[in-house]
């Protein structure tokens, strides 16, 4: 078998699969660890949004503005550039907010759009924003309230792309598969409004 029998071997081979350069692209560049991941959070009935983030939409409502149009999948393709603006972003707001406990209970609570000081709802808030100042979809950013290991309730944000639902979250520097983050999923902001928010699959809230 010649190298020229190979080559039309493996283009041949890539057509049949529907591999395109972009598909290609998004795979190459990034860690080993989100390499082929393709796990989705499920959404499930409507929920209640969190009282905090009522207010915030009333403080911002720029930030929970509905295009109206959700494309099949939702995701963005995530390439190699989109994966290192997501890095980057997720590195900036970590470091530029200091983290403070909110002493003031859930009622008074606020979620604010990039403060010195903030807890995880702070964190989330801006990297969703910042995120959308650079172009990202609203569809494909999504809050999210968890509870983690030790009980305690805690806001990320999940971006979702066409490979999977990835993670940014100021408890852990790195952008992780959804399913890699060890929380309990209570709600998932609507991919088709932000103002609308649903339960996840199999988690009792």
């Amino acid at each position: 078998m010649g190298p020229r029998f190979k080559f039309y071997s493996v283009v041949l081979l890539a057509v049949l699969l529907g591999v395109s350069q972009a598909a290609q692209a998004a795979i190459v560049g990034l860690p080993m660890n989100l390499k082929y991941q393709f796990e989705r959070i499920k959404l499930d009935a409507p929920a209640l949004p969190p009282m905090a983030h009522v207010k915030f939409c009333m403080t911002y409502p720029q930030d929970c503005r509905s295009t109206g149009m959700v494309f099949r999948g939702g995701g963005v393709e995530l390439t190699a550039d989109r994966y290192a603006e997501l890095v980057k972003v997720n590195a900036e707001v970590n470091r530029s907010i200091v983290p403070t406990r909110n002493t003031r209970g859930v009622v008074a609570e606020e979620w604010l759009v990039g403060p010195s000081r903030g807890d995880c709802n702070d964190y989330a808030v801006t990297k969703r924003h910042a995120l959308l100042q650079r172009g990202w979809p609203a569809r494909a950013l999504l809050l999210a309230e968890v509870v983690t290991s030790w009980g305690e309730h805690h806001l990320v944000l999940v971006v979702r792309t066409r490979s999977g639902d990835l993670v940014v979250d100021n408890l852990n520097a790195n952008v992780r598969p959804w399913a890699k983050a060890n929380y309990r999923w209570v709600r998932v902001q609507s991919p088709s409004n932000p103002r609308y928010w649903s339960s996840v699959a199999g988690s009792a809230a």
